[in-house]
């Protein structure tokens, strides 16, 4: 039977991307929409064909198995934490919440209830960072020494949601996780913030850039993301042999050609793909046939994110969200 999925927030994402995927897949359908707005709730449900509601509404109705929450990061703790009350599986956008404790908070309730909690994440689930991995462990580049990877965007309207403090706007909390996550997932969990400068605008409260140190176990990772920058989303893995440069990590096009280039003229081989789809898939997926050992693991891999936002913070001397 197909998943059926309440779409909690009318945030352009869900209604762009998260929305078409979730009706295009044969194991997902998209059940009902909730909105502050009433009208636009109905905009978006016209668009997909489902009931509209409100939040609660939302939670309390029978024919919702999933929740995709798209709300600002400063909401994800509230509504993650009532829709696992409410007996629904959620696939949260990034990051899971702001700060660690809520993100452990959440993590232990999922667990405990059988339920499957996803950060959405999406550039995960691309294959090009599956290949750059498996060299990694392979040992086409030799020894790993260093990642170096960037994330920034052009300044956003005023009044976006990202420069709002009570809705833990900033570059960190919205960009600064995916190159710390990539690190991660390529240089493993055992990493330690080294130092972090953040730069905070005094106006609206948010930090608008930053550059991040992480170490661990013989490797590096700087890490540098920017909120009013030039669009820059790549990465270098750097070892002891040669190293390989990945252009649109974080958001590549469905029909994107990854060019995976080695420093020596050589490229390694990934086919374009659909992140969004990909994502949503595994979601589905997991929800089918839910392990808990499986969603242990990835969980614990989310709140260490957090930890590392947390760290960042101290180590970059600005405050935690409200």
């Amino acid at each position: 039977m197909s998943l059926r999925v309440g779409v909690l927030g009318c945030a352009d994402i869900a209604l762009r991307r998260i929305g078409p995927a979730l009706a295009a897949l044969p194991e997902t359908t998209v059940a009902a929409v909730a909105g502050r707005s009433p009208g636009r709730a109905a905009e978006f449900a016209r668009a997909f064909d489902c009931a509209a509601t409100d939040y609660s509404g939302l939670l309390a109705r029978d024919d919702v198995d999933a929740v995709y929450l798209p709300l600002p990061p400063g909401l994800h703790f509230t509504w993650t934490r009532a829709a696992l009350l409410a007996g629904k599986h959620v696939l949260v956008e990034k990051p899971l919440t702001p700060t660690s404790a809520e993100a452990r908070e959440l993590a232990d309730l999922a667990l405990a209830r059988g339920l499957v909690l996803r950060e959405n994440f999406m550039f995960l689930h691309h294959r090009q960072h599956h290949v750059v991995r498996q060299a990694v462990r392979d040992g086409v580049l030799g020894a790993v020494r260093s990642l170096s990877a960037e994330f920034s965007i052009p300044p956003r309207p005023d009044g976006d949601i990202r420069y709002d403090p009570a809705l833990a706007g900033g570059a960190l909390v919205d960009l600064g996780g995916y190159p710390i996550r990539l690190a991660q997932y390529l240089l493993g969990d055992g990493l330690t913030v080294l130092g972090a400068e953040l730069t905070t605008d005094p106006d609206r409260g948010v930090d608008l850039r930053g550059v991040v140190t992480l170490a661990g176990d013989g490797v590096t990772a700087d890490l540098r993301f920017h909120l009013g920058g030039a669009y820059t989303n790549e990465y270098t893995v750097a070892g002891d042999r040669r190293s390989v440069h990945v252009a649109r990590a974080f958001t590549p096009p469905a029909d994107f050609e990854p060019e995976l280039r080695l420093s020596d003229g050589e490229r390694l081989v990934a086919p374009a793909q659909d992140q969004v789809l990909a994502a949503v898939a595994a979601f589905a997926s997991a929800c089918a046939a839910p392990n808990a050992r499986r969603e242990r693991g990835r969980l614990a891999r989310s709140v260490r994110t957090t930890e590392l936002l947390d760290a960042v913070r101290g180590a970059g001397l600005t405050p935690a969200p409200r």
